[in-house]
């Protein structure tokens, strides 16, 4: 079984990662386990999501004209604006955390058809993320893959197919309280606020949290598979109409949300406005 040692060295393990069976261009980085000070840093997402919340109501309030307005008139201030904790809105370009939602172009497309993939990382060398809502209707055990089975810690958990590229990811997203201990922990990569994501190489150190009672394995959810594109090939896409950008709130992707529906559901927050 793969050991899980606390030290201050981290151990990075950089696994074979192909886009369009290509030569490798982008590679993933684990350290296993060093712990690392975490950055309270994204709450710019909700902060933006308000500010575009704000915006719509703007254009759909009455504007007062000020000739109508004496000089002793109180004017009421608008509503402070409530976005709750689920929510989701277009923008105009990919980002990590963001949300890829199939237009009616990859109508026919086995795969991609009314597919959400939540994008894992985005840089210069390309893209990487999961599709979101295809389960395989098959456990760890029952698909055989040993890779993601460390011990048996996971064996019972659903397999979910995350794309056409060969490697196994999973997606944890801890209970409030326990997230401290997931995100200092330095084996996951953090996708937004609450949930991360790790590969196989992590996989060990992850059944090792699970034994200290860290985390819980229904806070795991795993992938055989992952969608890539190199460079500026994704935004090519956006570009031709295949995808919908949307960010979105942790709640949206959370893993009790059921995968049924998600398509309809994310089209639904985002708004009956097409872009394509």
């Amino acid at each position: 079984m793969e050991a899980c040692s606390l030290t201050s060295k981290p151990i990075e393990i950089k696994p074979k990662i192909l886009f369009n069976t290509k030569s490798p261009t982008q590679s993933f980085k684990v350290s296993c386990c060093q712990f690392k000070a975490s950055v309270d840093g994204d709450d710019w997402r909700s902060f933006r999501a308000k500010l575009i919340a704000t915006q719509k109501q703007n254009l759909w309030t009455p504007q007062i004209s000020s000739s109508f307005i004496g000089l002793d008139t109180v004017v009421d201030p608008p509503p402070a604006i409530s976005i709750g904790d689920k929510w989701a809105h277009v923008i105009h370009e990919p980002e990590r955390g963001c949300l890829l939602i199939a237009t009616e172009k990859l109508d026919g497309v086995h795969i991609f058809e009314q597919a959400v993939v939540l994008l894992l990382s985005n840089g210069p060398l390309g893209s990487l993320g999961i599709i979101l809502n295809r389960p395989s209707l098959m456990s760890i055990k029952e698909a055989r893959s040993t890779a993601l089975d460390v011990a048996g810690t996971f064996s019972d958990r659903p397999l979910y197919f995350g794309g056409p590229l060969e490697e196994g990811l999973f997606l944890v997203s801890p209970k409030r309280g326990e997230e401290d201990g997931v995100g200092k922990s330095g084996v996951f990569e953090e996708v937004m606020r609450g949930v991360y994501y790790g590969t196989k190489e992590s996989v060990g150190c992850a059944s090792e949290m699970v034994k200290r009672n860290l985390v819980g394995p229904q806070d795991f959810r795993f992938f055989d598979g992952y969608c890539g594109w190199e460079k500026v090939q994704l935004k090519d896409e956006i570009r031709a109409g295949y995808w919908t950008v949307a960010a979105c709130s942790p709640s949206v992707i959370g893993l009790d949300v059921s995968s049924v529906g998600l398509w309809e559901d994310v089209l639904g927050l985002v708004g009956p406005k097409k872009v394509w």
